[in-house]
C-alpha cells in the first residue's frame, strides 16, 4: 500500500530525527518518489544526516580532554562550572557533572550559546544520562562577606560534595579550586571545549535561572524573571525607584559607580 505524503511526513518527524541509519533508509526509499513533497522530505533527511555527522564530530572534539584523562586511567571525570558571578542580585550557583564514557548529548554546548528552551531540554537529558550531578550555591550575603570569587569556590566545593560518587579528576572552567585535593585541570573557555564542563554549565545556568524566577515572584518589581539579576537598564531603573532588596549584592552596588542612585523608601521596606 502506498503511503500518503502526510503519513510519510509524520514518519519522518516521529522516527527519523536522531537515528542516522533510519534517516538514510528514509532518504533512499523516497529520494526518487514521484511526489515533489515527498522528495523534499528525502532531501531534508539527507541534510539531517549531514547535520548529525557535523554535530557528532563537534562533540568528539569536545571530548578530547576527557579522552586524555581516560588515557591516564581516570574513569570518573567531573566537569565543574558556575553561573551568576556577574549579576547584581541573587546567588552564584555551581554544578559538578560526571558523564559516562562517550556519552552522547546532541546539541550540548556552553550554556551561553543556547536558548532557554534548549537549555531546559538538555538539563533533563543531562540529569537522565549522567552518572552523578551535584549542585552548590552561595547567596548574596556570603558574596558580600567573602567576595564573589571565594563564594564561587565555596559553591563549587558544595557541588562536588553533593555528588553521589567521588570524582577522580576535575575539569574546571578556567579556575583551580583552592583546598580541593582531587586533581584538577583548569581549561580556559572550558564550557565550549569539554563535554563535562558544558554539561555543568547547563545545570548551573538552568538551576540559577529557576531560582531567579522564584525570586521574581517575591520581588516582582525588579524584573528578575527577565534579566536574572544582571545589570540591565530595566534593573537599574528599578533600583533607582525601589532601592535594593534582600537578594541584592550590596558590594556590587557600591562598586557600580553610582549608576543606580539612592532609590526610594520602598527599598527599606524590603530589607525589614
Amino acid at each position: 500500500m502506498t503511503l500518503t505524503a502526510g503519513k510519510i511526513a509524520e514518519r519522518y518527524r516521529q522516527l527519523c530525527r536522531t537515528d542516522e541509519t533510519a534517516l538514510k533508509r528514509f532518504a533512499d526509499t523516497y529520494r526518487e518518489d514521484e511526489r515533489e513533497s515527498v522528495r523534499k522530505l528525502a532531501l531534508a533527511a539527507d541534510r539531517r544526516i549531514l547535520a548529525l555527522r557535523q554535530e557528532r564530530s563537534r562533540e568528539e572534539r569536545m571530548r578530547r580532554y576527557e579522552h586524555q584523562c581516560e588515557e591516564q586511567g581516570y574513569t570518573l571525570i567531573c566537569g565543574i562550572d558556575e553561573a551568576g558571578r556577574g549579576p547584581l542580585a541573587g546567588p552564584v550557583v555551581a554544578a559538578a557533572v560526571i558523564l559516562p564514557k562517550d556519552c552522547e548529548i546532541l546539541g550540548l554546548n556552553d550554556s551561553k550559546q543556547l536558548s532557554a528552551r534548549k537549555r531546559d531540554q538538555l538539563y533533563d537529558e543531562i540529569r537522565d544520562k549522567a552518572i552523578a550531578v551535584g549542585v552548590g550555591s552561595s547567596g548574596p550575603h556570603r558574596i558580600d562577606e567573602i567576595n564573589v570569587l571565594n563564594a564561587d569556590y565555596e559553591a563549587m566545593c558544595e557541588a562536588i560534595g553533593t555528588l553521589r560518587v567521588m570524582p577522580q579528576i576535575l575539569l574546571n572552567d578556567a579556575v583551580k579550586i583552592p583546598q580541593v585535593l582531587i586533581p584538577q585541570i583548569p581549561i580556559v573557555h572550558g564550557d565550549a571545549q569539554s563535554m563535562s564542563i558544558a554539561a555543568a554549565s547547563v545545570i548551573a545556568k538552568v538551576t540559577r535561572d529557576r531560582l531567579m524566577l522564584e525570586y521574581d515572584a517575591v520581588y516582582p518589581e525588579y524584573g528578575f524573571a527577565k534579566h536574572k539579576g544582571y545589570g540591565t537598564a530595566e534593573h537599574y531603573a528599578a533600583l533607582r525607584k525601589y532601592g535594593p532588596c534582600p537578594i541584592h549584592r550590596k558590594t556590587f552596588l557600591k562598586s557600580d559607580g553610582g549608576r543606580w542612585g539612592q532609590g526610594e523608601s520602598a527599598g527599606k521596606a524590603h530589607e525589614q
